[in-house]
């Protein structure tokens, strides 16, 4: 598949379009990823939606900007990428600090999101959570980046499928070990200050959260928060999983997306436990 790009102020950011589906859905990735990362989720939902994922700037092939980044120019960027395509409205999906940039968006442009999909994302921390993700947001700015990384895996993914998929952890290891310092740190400082849990109220389009049962920085109490914040939302927490549940978890993903769009009661494939709506 073949990456394009879409040039706004001055930032070049890289996209790729999956299917041809009557349902318009963007998705965004998490800090120090790529728009790659929704890869298995989109080819499970290609015949049904016309997908655009891309880089966030300073993240994968998109330009990378020096200076300090701010969550409004994470959304001004995809809007301006959605208009590119001729996404007038359209689903909007975001992981981790991808869920942070579609909270903005959701508050911010309303009209533009038919249903919000917000996964592994956080609102509301505590200030130990604060601290703790200020402490990596400092051990990112000062310590070698491989470090860094190296003490997330854990983390991020289960020690099942961390032992079962070698090849594919050096694979993301060697893929992040590409970032750019200065980018990283602008949008790892992005997600460390930046919560919305207070606004949360004022969402109103169709809001669906998930995150991993043992996520401790996206985890289940923000999940419930957030929940009960946004009136009417769903809430799934996935048994057994952590953070990355785009890479662990791409069906289980997939199938809450392709259900909730759909409009039917959620159902709980394999390690799922269902949550209903308020």
């Amino acid at each position: 598949m073949s990456d394009l790009e879409h040039v706004t102020n001055d930032v070049a950011i890289r996209y790729r379009i999956h299917g041809d589906g009557p349902e318009p859905l963007l998705c965004i990735h998490g800090v120090g990823a790529s728009g790659e990362s929704w890869d298995d989720v989109a080819a499970r939902l290609s015949d049904r939606f016309t997908i655009v994922t891309f880089d966030l700037r300073g993240h994968g092939r998109s330009t990378k900007v020096k200076g300090r980044y701010e969550i409004d120019d994470f959304v001004d960027d995809a809007l301006s990428l959605a208009d590119h395509v001729g996404f007038f409205d359209f689903n909007l999906a975001g992981f981790s600090l991808g869920g942070l940039i579609a909270q903005r968006m959701a508050l911010t442009h309303a009209s533009r999101v038919r249903r919000l999909f917000l996964f592994s994302t956080v609102a509301n921390r505590t200030e130990e959570e604060r601290e703790r993700v200020l402490a990596r947001l400092h051990a990112l700015r000062t310590t070698e980046r491989g470090s860094h990384y190296d003490a997330s895996m854990s983390r991020w993914f289960s020690d099942a499928f961390r032992a079962a998929n070698p090849e594919l952890m050096a694979q993301l290891r060697a893929q992040n070990a590409k970032n750019d310092p200065e980018s990283y740190a602008a949008a790892y400082r992005v997600l460390a200050e930046t919560d919305f849990g207070g606004l949360l109220d004022q969402i109103r389009c169709p809001t669906l959260i998930a995150t991993g049962e043992h996520d401790i920085g996206s985890n289940p109490r923000m999940a419930r928060t957030m929940h009960e914040a946004i009136v009417g939302s769903e809430l799934a927490i996935l048994e057994g999983l952590r953070h990355s549940i785009l890479v662990e978890a791409p069906d289980v993903v997939a199938s809450l997306i392709g259900t909730f769009v759909s409009g039917k009661t959620l159902r709980a494939p394999n390690a799922l436990r269902e949550e209903r709506a308020r």
